[in-house]
């Protein structure tokens, strides 16, 4: 099974990057969310698979630096909830990276200049002039999913995204980024981490 065409090296890393910027300020930033199936039971899934990110007929049929960081992160939060990858496990874990322009306006109060006249009972006065000022700005917005499927159903019984604005990457903290982001994802899982059985430190580069 294939994911769709895999996108330019840099993307989910920048997105990483946005991710974690904002996650002291919830209000401006990125949001992170998840939805799952209440009826499936997780603690029966003992193993999962990656589906294959490497599609040779693809525009890029292998496997980017991003690509192997966001795997490497997901393993990490599936092994420290006790998961064990192998062929054909019990769930297949697909990651999807995706982008979308968008347009944001705003209005705020511009002094104009100069001074108009009103009368009062006093006779004329004057005051200065203002109006209102529309600011246009376009960004790209990117999105991160993971998606757990159960194999034997094929259905999906877990989703966490991440949505955030774009911005270039640190290629020194590329790894711990992404990290980052993934571990902020799969807080909202429904089996809670045990951190002893992490292979590696978290957010290590």
């Amino acid at each position: 099974m294939k994911l769709n065409k895999i996108l330019k090296l840099g993307v989910s890393a920048v997105l990483a990057g946005a991710v974690i910027g904002a996650a002291g300020c919830a209000s401006s930033g990125p949001k992170v969310h998840a939805i799952y199936e209440q009826a499936a039971d997780f603690s029966a899934y003992k193993t999962y698979s990656l589906l294959d990110e490497v599609d040779p007929e693809s525009e890029k049929p292998y496997l980017s630096l991003t690509d192997k960081y966001l795997q490497e992160a997901v393993r990490q939060e599936l092994n420290a909830r006790g998961l064990t990858e192998q062929a054909g496990g019990d769930l297949l874990i697909g990651i999807h990276v995706s982008t979308k322009e968008k347009v944001t306006s705003t209005t705020m109060p511009s002094r104009y200049g100069g001074y108009y006249g009103y009368r009062n009972r006093y006779g004329y006065a004057y005051g200065v002039g203002y109006g209102t000022e529309t600011r246009v700005s376009q960004y790209t917005e990117g999105t991160l999913n993971i998606d757990v499927v159960d194999a034997a159903q094929k259905q999906v019984v877990w989703e966490g995204v991440a949505v955030g604005k774009l911005k270039e990457p640190k290629q020194e903290t590329l790894r711990s980024d992404i990290a980052k982001v993934v571990d902020e994802i799969f807080k909202k899982y429904p089996v809670a981490e045990k951190p002893e059985l992490r292979f590696t430190p978290k957010y290590a580069n």
